[in-house]
């Protein structure tokens, strides 16, 4: 038997860092990078006397992420203790909740190969993150950072309905998109902010019952958890067509390697004996909490990519693109209200915007959206061509000078003076005699050259309209 013979069954566990500038259950700073050790103090530690204190900030962006996702919100949650020993988790228990989460029921919807398909959240709920073991470059022993302790974090259960590697990229893709839109998290993958760990099982395609599950952990790539599930599906095939049992465990991407490695025996709820935490007081949220989460949420990116095609008349792969960061889509809007053509605005954006962005690393936007609509104004006024425009898009992004004072330092005024476009044409021509009797000779295909040419004596500042009049003019036979 082959793949093909077998459904997969993928549901993700993803934790995401909420943006609190405090952990969770102490005063302790959340800031990334600091020296380690630096940021934890007893209640990080689990001392004895030492007693955690709810973060409220943190409650109001569990609210935001359940009302984002379409979750129904409970009035009363309770945390637990999530009983463990590691190395990284002093207290030897990890708080988080477990039979009465703050949020259920809600659901995502996303697209792949054009088709939407709607997946379902099962549960949110808040719990402190673990500190950090450092293994590389210690010689026989492991160092402990508790900076990371205590950070607070939400972790999001989804249903089991994905059934490719794709549709969970797509589904993770779209749930971060959410919670930075929703201003929960920042998403940062790199920084271990927002990560997942994907259960995968296989069974013969028809059959309802599910397979033995396997939980791979701590992914935090968009590509690496792809390839962590197509390698692992392929495995898992491997040995149901040998008759050989899929065995419940944890295992690990190897990214050098490129498999899944086995780390240990995957636990069951009972085996971490939850039981409520005696130190924290159950959570009571009421409607009015709700409702006043509720009014400062912002447009989700599926109503602004509706009321982006609907209002500015844009197709769906605009808005798509443009809704992708809510910053860029920010963006848009800022400048189509001072250049009304949005279709314009929009290629600049998804052509000379994102590719300055990607260019260094995303971060924020170096360009202020009024410059970029008096940038579009001059090139429909006629003071700049396209090509001076962009070169001018390029300084302006680099170092937040205005339009004005970029196309003076670089002398990109277009030039539609007829007289001095001739004058160019003919240092062009006297420059290439062969050229111009090979033209004349039938050859006609070289008259792309001969405004190339124009355009790089005139340093991309010549009207390409009056060089094509101009040019067919001088080259015409005589009559």
């Amino acid at each position: 038997m082959a793949l093909e013979h077998y459904e997969t069954v993928i549901g993700l566990e993803v934790h995401a860092q909420m943006l609190t500038q405090s952990k969770i259950f102490c005063g302790c700073s959340t800031t990334f990078g600091a020296p380690a050790n630096s940021q934890a103090c007893p209640v990080c530690l689990g001392l004895p006397g030492a007693l955690p204190v709810l973060n409220r900030r943190g409650v109001d962006l569990c609210i935001r992420a359940a009302l984002a996702t379409h979750c129904k919100i409970a009035p009363f949650a309770r945390f637990a203790r999530k009983n463990y020993f590691y190395p990284d988790l002093p207290k030897g228990y990890q708080i988080s909740m477990y039979e009465l989460p703050l949020a259920t029921e809600g659901d995502l919807e996303i697209a792949v190969g054009g088709a939407s398909r709607r997946i379902r959240i099962l549960r949110i709920h808040m719990e402190e993150d673990a500190g950090k073991n450092l293994h590389e470059g210690i010689a026989g022993a492991s160092l402990v950072d508790l900076n990371r302790a205590g950070v607070p974090l939400l972790e999001i259960v989804s249903d089991s309905d994905m059934r490719t590697p794709e549709e969970a990229v797509a589904y993770l893709k779209t749930l971060r998109e959410v919670l930075i839109y929703a201003e929960v998290s920042d998403g940062d993958m790199e920084k271990g902010n927002f990560r997942c760990d994907a259960n995968i099982s296989l069974r013969p395609c028809g059959d309802r019952r599910f397979g033995t599950r396997v939980e791979i952990k701590n992914l935090n790539s968009f590509r690496f958890i792809q390839k962590a599930l197509e390698y692992e599906q392929r495995r898992q095939a491997d040995l149901l067509d040998c008759g050989k049992p899929v065995v419940q465990e944890t295992r690990l991407w190897d990214t050098k390697a490129g498999v899944t490695q086995p780390m240990r025996g995957k636990e069951e709820a009972h085996d971490y004996r939850y039981f409520p935490d005696p130190d924290l007081v159950p959570l009571q949220v009421d409607g009015a909490w709700i409702d006043r989460i509720a009014a400062t949420l912002p447009e989700m990116p599926d109503a602004k990519r509706a009321r982006f095609v609907q209002q500015y008349g844009l197709p769906m792969y605009d808005a798509t693109v443009l809704t992708g960061a809510r910053a860029v889509a920010d963006f848009f809007e800022q400048t189509t209200a001072r250049y009304p053509h949005p279709k314009t605005v929009s290629n600049w954006i998804m052509g000379e915007l994102l590719r300055e962005m990607n260019r260094e690393g995303g971060g924020a936007i170096r360009i202020d959206p009024n410059e970029m609509a008096v940038l579009l104004q001059r090139i429909d006024d006629g003071t700049l061509n396209v090509a001076g425009a962009k070169t001018a898009f390029a300084r302006m992004y680099e170092t937040g000078e205005s339009v004005e004072a970029v196309v003076r330092a670089l002398n990109l005024t277009q030039i539609n003076d007829a007289d001095a476009i001739d004058a160019i044409i003919d240092m062009v021509l006297s420059d290439h005699p062969a050229e111009e009797a090979r033209y004349r000779a039938g050859e006609t295909k070289l008259f792309g050259f001969f405004v190339g040419q124009v355009m790089k004596r005139s340093r991309g500042s010549a009207n390409p309209a009056k060089i094509n009049v101009l040019l067919k003019k001088r080259l015409a036979p005589p009559a």
